[in-house]
C-alpha cells in the first residue's frame, strides 16, 4: 500500500499513473534488455487493482467519520450561536432601557441647569451692576480709590469697567451729572490713550501677543480706528528706503500679511486701510514727483515715466490681489490706481499725439537736412489734381524733370525709427487707454503713422522719383526710379509686419478694424498706382535707351555689305550694346522686386523690347549675308531674352528668329519655310512685309515664288 501511494503524485495524470506501475514492475518493459513478460505485467495490475480497491474502501470509511463528526459540530455551533443572540437580545433591551434613563436624567438636568441660570443670570447682573454703582460713586465723590484703577497692572479690567461706565453717563441728565459725566469722559480718554501707547510700546518691542490683547480691548473704544493708524503708520518706518518704492510697498504688505491676523480680529480691513494709505500718500507723492517734472518740458520721457509708473502700479496691484481685502479687492484696487493716475490719463492720448506728431515731424526733418534737401510741397486740388489724372491716364511727364542725383529719398533707418517710435505708443496706448477709448485712440496712432510714414517719405519719395524720370527720348538718362520701388517695397512689408503685429491686436474686435483695414488698402493702392506709372516711364525710358543705342549703332551697310564674302564679324555691334543693357536692366529689375511683380515687370519689358527689335529689323534691305547677320543678331537678342525667364518673350522671339529665316532661304523654299511650324499661324501680310526686305525680292523669280 505504501508502493501503491508513492504512485500518486500532483497533479494525478491517469495515464502517466500507469506509466509508472509498468516501468516499476519487472518485465512491464525493456529496461536493460529485459524481455518484456505480459503475463506477469496482468499480474501486477491484478494485484495494484485489489491494493486500490482495500485503499478506496479504508478512504470511505474514514471520510465517513469526518462527515459525521463535522455535522455533530455543526448541530453544536448552531445551538451555540442560538444562545448568543438570545444574550444579544437582552443586552440590547438593557442598552435601550439605560439610554431612556439617561436621556430623562439629562432633561431634568438641562431643566434644572435653566433655572439656576435664570435665577444666577440676574443676581450676576446685580452684582455687576453693584460694583458699577460702586466705581460711579467714586466718580461722583471725585476720588477714585479702587484698586482697579490705581494699579497699572490692571488696565485692561479698569478699561473694560469704564467703557461701561462711559455708555451709562450718555444716557444720563447733563443738568444734574454734568460733572461726573466730564470726569467719566476724562478717565475713558486717558485710558484709551495708555492702551494706544500701551500698543506702540509693543509694536515697537516686537510682542505680538501684547498687541493683541491691546487691540482686543481696545476693540470697543472709540479710538480702534486710531490704534489702527498707529500700527500702520509705524509699519511704514523704515519699509521705503530703497529707491524702488514699488518693490518696498510690496515687500511691507507681504510682511505686515503674514502679521496683521495674529493681532486684529478683522485682519483684511487693516490690511486694506495700509495699501490705501501706501498708494494715497507713498505712491501718488512719488508718482507726482516724476511726472509733474517732465509734464511740460519733455513730453518723451513724460510718456516714458507714465507708461513705467503705470505699469509699476498695476503689478504691484497684482501681486496685492494674492492678500484677503475683503469682497471685491478687484475694484478697491482699482479705485486707488484711478486715483492716482486719473489726472494723467484724461488727456493721454493728446500729450502722444503731440509728442509723435512733433517727433516724426523731427526725424523727417533731420534726414532730408543731411541729404541737404529741402522738400518741395506736393499741392493739392485744383491745377495739381488735374495734372495727377492727366499724368494716371497718358502716363506722360507734366512740368520739368528733377534731377534727384540718384538719391531715392527714401532712408530705411527713417522707417524703423517711425516705426519704433509708433510700436512704443501702441505698447502706451495699450496700457493707459481706458479699453472703451482703445480702438479709437489706435486708430489715431495708425493716423499718424499713415501720414509721416507711408504721406510725408513714402508718398513724397514716390512723387519725387517720378518727377526725376527723365522722357523716353533722352540720351544716356539715369534710372533711379527702380531703386525707388525696392526700398518702397522692404517699407510696405515693415509697415504691414507693424499693422499686423501691433495694431491689430488693439482693434480686433471694434468697428475700428474695418476703418483701418479700408484706410491702409487705399494708401497702398494710392502708392501702387504711382508705383505702377513709374514703372512703365522707367520701362519706356529703357526702351528709349535701347533706340538711342540701335540709332547711334546700328549702320545700314550692316546688313548689305558692299563685300558680301568678306564678312568677319559674328553679329553687329548694335546688338552687342543693346544685349549688354537689357541683360543690366534685367538684373536691376530682379534686384528691386518680389513675387509675381518681377514676372510682370519683366514681361512687359521684354513685350517692349520685342516690339523695338522687330521695327528695327524693318527698317533696313537685307542681302543673303547681311541675312545672316540679321539672324545671327535675333539669335543672340533670343539669347538675351532668355535671361528673363518669361516663356512668352522667349516665344516671341523665337518667332523673331523664324521670320529671319525669310531674309536669306532660297526663293524655291519659300513656301515651305513659311507654312512650318513657327510661322504658319501669322499673318500672311506679316510674311510678306519680311520677304520685302530682301534685295532681291524685285526679281521675277522671288515675286513668282511667294505670290
Amino acid at each position: 500500500m505504501a508502493t501503491t501511494a508513492e504512485l500518486f503524485e500532483e497533479p494525478f495524470v491517469a495515464d502517466e499513473y500507469i506509466e509508472r506501475l509498468a516501468w516499476r514492475t519487472p518485465g512491464g518493459g525493456s529496461r536493460g534488455g529485459e524481455a518484456f513478460d505480459p503475463k506477469r505485467l496482468l499480474e501486477e495490475f491484478v494485484n495494484h487493482i485489489q491494493e486500490l480497491q482495500v485503499m478506496d474502501e479504508r478512504i470511505q470509511r474514514k471520510v465517513e467519520k469526518l462527515e459525521q463528526q463535522c455535522q455533530k459540530e455543526a448541530k453544536e455551533f448552531a445551538k451555540k450561536v442560538q444562545e448568543l443572540q438570545k444574550s444579544n437580545q437582552v443586552a440590547f433591551q438593557h442598552f435601550q432601557e439605560l439610554d431612556e434613563h439617561i436621556s430623562y436624567v439629562a432633561t431634568k438636568v438641562c431643566h434644572l441647569g435653566d433655572q439656576l441660570e435664570g435665577v444666577n443670570t440676574p443676581r450676576q447682573r446685580a452684582v455687576e451692576a453693584q460694583k458699577l454703582m460702586k466705581y460711579f460713586n467714586e466718580f461722583l465723590d471725585g476720588e477714585l480709590k479702587s484698586d482697579v484703577f490705581t494699579n497699572s497692572e490692571k488696565i485692561k479690567e479698569a478699561a473694560d469697567i469704564i467703557q461701561k461706565l462711559h455708555l451709562i453717563a450718555q444716557e444720563l441728565p447733563f443738568d444734574r451729572f454734568s460733572e461726573v459725566k466730564s470726569k467719566i469722559a476724562s478717565k475713558y480718554h486717558d485710558l484709551e490713550c495708555q492702551l494706544i501707547q500701551e500698543f506702540t510700546s509693543a509694536q515697537r518691542r516686537g510682542e505680538i501677543s501684547r498687541m493683541r490683547e491691546v487691540a482686543a480691548v481696545l476693540l470697543h473704544f472709540k479710538g480702534y480706528s486710531h490704534c489702527v493708524d498707529v500700527y500702520i503708520k509705524q509699519c511704514q518706518e523704515g519699509a521705503f528706503l530703497r529707491n524702488d518704492v514699488f518693490e518696498d510697498a510690496a515687500i511691507l504688505c507681504q510682511r505686515v500679511n503674514k502679521q496683521v491676523g495674529e493681532i486684529f480680529s478683522n485682519p483684511e480691513t487693516v490690511l486694506a486701510k495700509l495699501i490705501q494709505n501706501i498708494f494715497e500718500i507713498k505712491l501718488q507723492s512719488y508718482v507726482k514727483d516724476q511726472l509733474e517734472e517732465h509734464r511740460k518740458s519733455d513730453a518723451e520721457q513724460y510718456l516714458k515715466n507714465l507708461y513705467d509708473l503705470y505699469t509699476r502700479t498695476t503689478n504691484l496691484s497684482s501681486k496685492l490681489m494674492e492678500f484677503n481685502l475683503g469682497t471685491d479687492k478687484q475694484t478697491f484696487l482699482s479705485k486707488l490706481i484711478k486715483a492716482i493716475f486719473i489726472s494723467y490719463l484724461e488727456n493721454y492720448i493728446e500729450v502722444e499725439i503731440g509728442y509723435l506728431k512733433s517727433r516724426s515731424a523731427m526725424i523727417l526733418q533731420r534726414y532730408y537736412d543731411s541729404k541737404n534737401h529741402q522738400k518741395r510741397s506736393i499741392g493739392t486740388g485744383g491745377i495739381q489734381d488735374l495734372k495727377e489724372r492727366l499724368r494716371q491716364r497718358t502716363n506722360l511727364p507734366l512740368g520739368p524733370s528733377i534731377d534727384t542725383h540718384g538719391e531715392t529719398f527714401l532712408s530705411q533707418d527713417v522707417v524703423v525709427n517711425l516705426l519704433q517710435e509708433t510700436k512704443q505708443a501702441f505698447e502706451r496706448c495699450h496700457r493707459l487707454s481706458d479699453p472703451s477709448d482703445l480702438p479709437k485712440n489706435a486708430f489715431r496712432i495708425f493716423s499718424m503713422l499713415v501720414e509721416f510714414l507711408c504721406t510725408e517719405h513714402i508718398d513724397y519719395a514716390l512723387e519725387t522719383g517720378l518727377a526725376g524720370i527723365p522722357s523716353s527720348d533722352s540720351k544716356n538718362a539715369n534710372l533711379y526710379f527702380l531703386d525707388v520701388v525696392h526700398q518702397a517695397n522692404t517699407i510696405f512689408h515693415l509697415f504691414d509686419k507693424q499693422f499686423n503685429d501691433h495694431l491689430m491686436p488693439l482693434i480686433s474686435s471694434s468697428p475700428k478694424l474695418s476703418e483701418c483695414l479700408q484706410k491702409k488698402k487705399d494708401i497702398i493702392e494710392q502708392m501702387e498706382v504711382k508705383l505702377d506709372m513709374g514703372i512703365d516711364r522707367t520701362l519706356n525710358c529703357m526702351i528709349g535707351q535701347m533706340k538711342h543705342i540701335l540709332a547711334a549703332e546700328q549702320k545700314k551697310t550692316d546688313f548689305k555689305p558692299e563685300d558680301e564674302n568678306n564678312v568677319l564679324i559674328q553679329y553687329t555691334n548694335a546688338c552687342v550694346k543693346v544685349c549688354g543693357y537689357v541683360r543690366k536692366q534685367v538684373e536691376k529689375i530682379r534686384n528691386s522686386m518680389d513675387g509675381k511683380n518681377v514676372d510682370t515687370v519683366l514681361m512687359e519689358l521684354g513685350v517692349r523690347f520685342h516690339r523695338l527689335i522687330y521695327e528695327h529689323l524693318q527698317q533696313y534691305s537685307y542681302s543673303c549675308m547681311g541675312g545672316m547677320l540679321a539672324i545671327c543678331d535675333v539669335a543672340e537678342y533670343r539669347k538675351c531674352a532668355k535671361d528673363f525667364k518669361i516663356a512668352l518673350v522667349l516665344q516671341l522671339f523665337d518667332t523673331l528668329h523664324a521670320l529671319c529665316n525669310l531674309l536669306v532661304v532660297a526663293p524655291d523654299n519659300l513656301k515651305q519655310v513659311c507654312s512650318g511650324e513657327q510661322l504658319a499661324n501669322l499673318d500672311k501680310n506679316i510674311l510678306h512685309s519680311f520677304v520685302q526686305l530682301r534685295v532681291d525680292y524685285r526679281s521675277a523669280r522671288l515675286a513668282r515664288h511667294f505670290s
